[in-house]
């Protein structure tokens, strides 16, 4: 009896919801929505996570839609699936979605809230609606959420804040949703309460991501210690820059690291510009110039010479992917060539990447084409883009709505449709492993082909082209798609192309995305600083996208100029740019310096000798099956230089490893290195110099700057006591190319 009485039930529950015209009409204004009110008590429950029924395959024979992305099929799912047994309109109380998710049966996911929770009342209401007709359309959407108070600083004794997030709806009514709303946390520094109490556990930054349906705001918060005896002691602005990071330290109650040293100074812009230390002579120089402008001076001529490009050529041809084994040799010392001469011919940036996006034609003969050879087909090519140039990860929404941000299943097929007829003409392919079909040695003509697109999987057709932007229009059926995406993404009022080529620059020569990862710009992923991203955005626009230019700019502020320890001693926040984060000297920059400290070059297979590491265009010009590395590529690889499989800056590391340590321990490049009889270390043995002179000049060439005077005497003691001068240089070398100071940059 029991039994047909549920079969009944779900029959009439069938016809209730197919015919519309026998619902009754919302009448009452506490009425439960499905759409609204029993979806937002399934996010709040984390019953449509990945990890639980939102997974691709559900769990236990229940699958959701993805964080509630699709109500319609939850609706079915709930009331349909499985003869309708997870609801039961009769006795809401015996639904099993209600007697699982309160524990009074057995459940794997454990009970996900009180049987007496307002959660529980919204699904038992919403059930027993259901003998009434209830369906899952509603006219009702959130268009808009509002959380408050936004991005506070708490300092103690106060460790808590409540958060009030309220939703707008499509009907222009408002409820206050804290207690339904979801809150995810970026780290592990406070805790949020059921109804938006956040509690702090420590000082620090955090963020919130208050999410609820398909809203989410974030919400950046800092606890402060008191510090009751606070006082600024920062410098004098001497810019923007400045401006907007040291209000936001004061707001923190946090002082920055007083500016470097003239030596770290030099050393640092040297590193930073050109990928090289400085000469002893050169620094010498700069540090007894009593000029105050100095600083400025020495940037704008780094600025000028011709290892600026490069090193900025280096940075480009890692994330635009420029290796042998998919352009060929002379398909990366052409594409090399052309990112390198741009930059040294002060090429705008949006000219740059409009030259790249709109390229065709020959791999040799128009080398900016290899940015497509280098990506064989639309979905990598459309994921690649967006990542480099608008940093944006759309790989989430390949399968589904993007859980993290805005953009959807949609957005991502018609995007990628915008590059599904890029095509290939392969010339010639003289590939000697003909196994191997990703190896390609020969020239190729990249064209736009008149017809293929990119199936939407689910809808199983092609999306009209458009690009990822709010109301973004199809692109006519006649438009070529790359001369339309390559305008509409270099102009000046795309705001997150701008945002992230600045970001990109300002991470080079600091150390720190104000987007951090870089590359990952989402609304759960907001700036530390707003504020400061803007300048460099505004400082990009305004000099028409001069890479020179805005290099200048945040090398002559006070930020970028700040010591790596605070005026005690201490370390300062550099999560907010307080002071300068050491990191280690990346593997080009290593060896090239290794190299011009003792004096003598390293040798790369398939290159001339006396390339520098900076210099190779490349990543390994011989293939390994034919020829071993040599000592320079082994060494790179040991040390990061990345493979260019990825157009990610995360595919280079600066991670210590074991393998390094043998490099500079017991390696074969470094002690061959200083041993070579033609070395620095030879002339300084054959100059006949007081050993305090040769002292002096080793600091200077391996450290920038003068030995203290226990350093000194310790050293001149070892040369002078040494029966073998010589080897004591040795020695003395490798400890101070062996120490953090030589490793990391400052």
């Amino acid at each position: 009896m029991e039994n047909m009485l549920r079969r009944l039930t779900y029959i009439l529950t069938v016809f209730a919801t197919v015919l519309p015209a026998v619902r009754p009409a919302i009448c009452c204004a506490d009425e439960i929505d499905f759409r609204i009110d029993v979806m937002a008590v399934l996010s709040k429950a984390g019953c449509n996570a990945g990890v639980c029924h939102g997974n691709l395959y559900g769990k236990g024979g229940f699958k959701l839609s993805l964080r509630g992305e699709d109500a319609d099929w939850d609706f079915v799912a709930l009331t349909r699936d499985q003869s309708g047994r997870r609801t039961n309109a009769l006795d809401p109380n015996a639904s099993l979605i209600l007697l699982k998710s309160t524990m009074q049966v057995p459940h794997e996911g454990g009970r996900r809230f009180a049987a007496d929770s307002q959660e529980a009342d919204i699904l038992r209401r919403w059930v027993r609606s259901l003998g009434n007709g209830a369906a899952a359309e509603s006219k009702r959407q959130v268009t808009r959420l509002d959380v408050s108070p936004a991005g506070p600083i708490i300092a103690a004794p106060d460790d808590a804040v409540a958060l009030r997030v309220v939703a707008t709806l499509s009907d222009g009514s408002q409820r206050d949703v804290s207690s339904l709303a979801v809150y995810d946390l970026s780290a592990p520094l406070v805790n949020v309460s059921h109804d938006g109490v956040v509690r702090a556990s420590g000082p620090g930054e955090t963020t919130i991501i208050v999410r609820y349906l398909n809203r989410q705001v974030p919400v950046r918060m800092a606890f402060v210690p008191a510090r009751p005896d606070f006082v600024w002691r920062g410098s004098e602005p001497a810019n923007d820059i400045d401006r907007a990071v040291f209000a936001k330290l004061q707001q923190l109650r946090s002082n920055p690291a007083p500016v470097c040293s003239d030596s770290v100074f030099v050393r640092r812009a040297h590193l930073d510009l050109l990928g090289l230390l400085p000469t002893a002579d050169a620094a010498r120089e700069f540090v007894s110039d009593q000029r105050p402008n100095k600083r400025a001076a020495l940037i704008d001529d780094l600025l000028e010479r011709a290892e600026f490009a490069d090193c900025w050529a280096l940075k480009w041809a890692d994330l635009l992917r420029v290796e042998e084994k998919t352009l060929d040799r002379k398909g990366v010392q052409n594409y090399h060539a052309w990112i390198r001469g741009s930059i040294a011919r002060a090429k705008p940036m949006d000219q740059f990447v409009r030259e790249l996006i709109a390229s065709r034609g020959s791999t040799y003969a128009s080398p900016a084409s290899n940015y497509w050879r280098a990506m064989r087909e639309p979905l990598m090519r459309a994921e690649t883009t967006a990542q480099v140039f608008l940093g944006l990860r759309l790989q989430c929404a390949k399968c589904h709505n993007h859980p993290f941000d805005r953009w959807t299943q949609d957005d991502y097929y018609a995007w990628s449709n915008l590059f599904s007829r890029v095509d290939y003409k392969i010339l010639e392919n003289n590939r000697r492993d003909k196994n191997d079909s990703h190896e390609f040695d020969g020239e190729q003509i990249v064209f736009m082909a008149r017809k293929g697109d990119v199936d939407h999987p689910r809808l199983k057709r092609p999306l009209a082209p458009r690009v990822l932007a709010d109301r973004a229009e199809p692109l006519p059926a006649d438009a070529d798609r790359l001369l339309a995406l390559a305008d509409w993404l270099t102009r000046p009022d795309n705001e997150r192309f701008v945002q992230t080529l600045a970001n990109r620059v300002w991470f080079h020569l600091v150390g720190r995305g104000v987007v951090d990862p870089i590359d990952d710009f989402r609304a759960t992923n907001p700036p530390s600083n707003p504020a400061l991203l803007d300048v460099l955005a505004r400082e990009t626009v305004s000099s028409r996208f001069d890479l020179r230019h805005l290099v200048r700019t945040i090398m002559n502020s006070r930020v970028y100029q700040l010591a790596a320890e605070g005026a005690d001693g201490e370390l300062a926040d550099d999560r907010n740019f307080a002071r300068q984060e050491p990191r280690r000297l990346a593997a080009e920059q290593f060896l090239d310096a290794i190299c011009q400290v003792i004096g003598v070059p390293v040798t790369f297979n398939g290159y001339p000798t006396g390339t520098r590491a900076g210099e190779i265009p490349g990543v390994q010009a011989v293939r390994l099956r034919e020829q071993s590395l040599g000592g320079g590529d082994t060494f790179l690889k040991a040390f990061g230089k990345p493979p260019r499989l990825q157009a990610c800056e995360c595919e280079r590391s600066t991670d210590s490893t074991l393998g390094q340590t043998f490099q500079l321990v017991s390696g074969p490049l470094l002690n061959d290195l200083l041993q070579r009889p033609d070395n620095r270390l030879a002339a300084w043995q054959m100059s006949g110099r007081p050993a305090a002179d040769i002292v002096d000049d080793l600091y200077w060439t391996t450290l920038t700057r003068a030995p203290t005077a226990a350093e000194r005497d310790a050293c001149v003691r070892v040369l002078d006591q040494s029966p073998d001068r010589r080897q004591a240089l040795e020695d003395l070398t490798w400890g101070l190319l062996n120490s953090n100071e030589f490793l990391l940059r400052w």
